[in-house]
């Protein structure tokens, strides 16, 4: 095994395959350790993310090295078969680069069953290895959209896309069944360990696939509600996120200031992990139907309270505000920060999808973002816990005129690249361009990082704050909405305690990021106890 950092939080153990990747996620589900928060499978690899007052780094490391590989757990799992009509466009650039005839890729392709190795890129999206054992290259050049239940192969593995959206992945055909349905009570049609079975479904109906299932649409608010008038560049419900759903391809999601959405909450007198509005660059502007005290924390941004009968003033953040029926709320462009978070006292009404009220922009779960006309409905509370006039940022609010130094833990790619890159990627500036959004903050630098190993990585883990690096050798700061595994390599990652602070950074400003050290795989040591110390040891 290989340890290697990702985060204050954060390790990825790299293993020589898939069935010793697969081995060891076997043995620390059975057993899992006390601590350890979320387990992301890939392709040779694990991302382990754990927390910090619970279990020592080193603590970790060392369990971890312990565990045996030599035998997998020996359990039965869910069978599900999956019709497919073979009329996929590169069903014959498949058969040409495996030197056998178009119909024997069918016949191969049905006659095994496979094994869900792990789920990532989308909710659904699931890893199949096994069946007949192809080995087909990616595309050179993506597909800028694949549809929905396309069936598609890369590499060792076999895979269906859930939704539609862009791939490099190989197309052979396309099922009827949906991989991913909200309405169902397990929304993943396949998880980690389920075996999956192809069959020959034949021609495709004349008429086509039948529509996927629409999702429920959300029930008109029965009391009071916020009546939204403009709902800005992007307004959207956000929370502390979903955490637990990586089985299902799920990445946590949530508010990207997190220390701004609590604040939100504590000022109306909320439990402090209640959902939230996060709204960009201001401009969100709504009418009260009924009593309600709300707050407004986050980006420094102008709120202007206007009544019934015409009475205009100004209201300050960080504060709770008490609204009558009829006052209209506008929140005006910030002057510093990027990103304002709504609480009302009470909590919103909304149905929460896999237990949480966040959207996720990429993965496309959770309500939708607020349009004009929306009625978003509030539980309106008179007693509980007392609001709060003591809350305030908890940093330095940064603007796009501002050089903003972002603290740095190097990997778990580090050694990818160019002594030139490494060196570069903390001296050079870079800037947020316009292309960010919750997904990731797109930057551009004068010289592009170069890498060192230009092998193709295989799928991994990725984690909120990753800074990877495509092609263009220009990095993506992952954010809160990033894919749950992905193919380029991380050369560092955000310290988690700037991340609040990256989730504000407004379009222009400068990022200079600032390593904490160097690069170095962690060692195991089985002289070490299981002791809880030293917590915050950098890698």
């Amino acid at each position: 095994m290989r340890f290697l950092p990702v985060n204050l939080d954060a390790l990825l153990v790299e293993l020589n395959d898939l069935d010793e990747t697969l081995a060891l996620f076997d043995a620390l589900t059975a057993e899992p350790i006390a601590g350890v928060e979320e387990i992301i499978p890939a392709a040779r690899t694990l991302l382990i993310q754990f927390r910090p007052s619970a279990i020592a780094r080193q603590a970790l490391v060392n369990r971890i090295a312990g565990q045996d590989l030599s035998q997998r757990r020996a359990i039965e799992h869910r069978r599900v078969e999956i019709p497919v009509h073979y009329n996929g466009e590169d069903l014959d650039e498949v058969a040409t680069l495996l030197g056998i005839s178009r119909a024997e890729v069918v016949q191969r392709h049905t006659a095994h069953d496979y094994s869900v190795a792990f789920c990532g890129f989308a909710p659904g999206f699931a890893y199949l290895t096994g069946g007949a054992g192809f080995q087909v290259p990616r595309r050179q050049t993506p597909r800028t959209r694949i549809p929905a239940g396309a069936v598609a192969l890369a590499g060792e593995f076999s895979g269906v896309y859930p939704q539609a959206s862009p791939g490099g992945w190989q197309i052979i055909g396309v099922t009827p069944l949906q991989m991913w349905d909200l309405n169902r009570a397990e929304s993943a049609l396949l998880r980690p360990g389920y075996k999956v079975r192809f069959t020959d479904a034949g021609p495709l109906p004349a008429g086509g696939l039948p529509a996927p299932t629409a999702q429920a649409s959300a029930a008109a608010p029965s009391g009071a509600y916020l009546q939204i008038i403009t709902p800005g560049l992007h307004c959207v419900l956000q929370d502390m996120g979903r955490p637990g759903q990586t089985g299902q391809g799920v990445s946590r999601s949530g508010a990207l200031d997190l220390g701004a959405l609590r604040a939100a909450n504590r000022a109306v007198g909320n439990p402090s992990d209640m959902a939230c509005v996060e709204a960009v660059l201001g401009g969100l502007s709504f009418i009260c139907h009924g009593h309600a005290v709300i707050a407004i924390t986050g980006a420094q941004t102008p709120v202007i309270i206007t009544n019934a009968s015409g009475l205009q003033w100004s209201a300050d953040n960080y504060q709770p505000i008490e609204l009558e029926p009829g006052d209209r709320v506008s929140l005006g462009s910030p002057s510093a920060g990027l990103r304002s978070y709504l609480a009302i006292r009470g909590g919103f009404e909304a149905t929460a999808v896999l237990g949480s009220l966040s959207t996720d922009t990429l993965a496309q779960v959770g309500p939708p973002a607020l349009a004009a006309g929306d009625r978003l409905g509030f539980n309106a509370l008179t007693t509980g816990t007392s609001v709060s006039l003591n809350e305030s940022p908890a940093f330095d609010l940064p603007t796009a005129a501002n050089i903003v130094t972002l603290d740095v833990v190097m990997g778990p790619r580090t050694d990818w690249f160019t002594e030139d890159a490494i060196q570069r990627l903390g001296s050079q500036l870079w800037r947020v361009t316009s292309q960010s959004n919750r997904v990731g903050i797109r930057l551009a630098g004068e010289t592009p990082l170069e890498r060192s190993n230009h092998q193709e990585l295989p799928s991994e883990g990725t984690s909120v704050g990753a800074i990877q690096v495509p092609a263009s050798g220009q990095p993506v700061l992952f954010l809160a909405d990033h894919p749950l595994t992905g193919g380029y390599p991380v050369i560092g990652a955000v310290a988690s305690y700037h991340l609040d602070l990256a989730g504000q950074i407004p379009i222009n400003a400068q990022i200079r990021f600032n390593p904490l050290g160097g690069f170095k795989e962690m060692q195991p040591d089985t002289q070490a106890s299981s002791s809880t110390a030293d917590v915050n040891k950098l890698p």
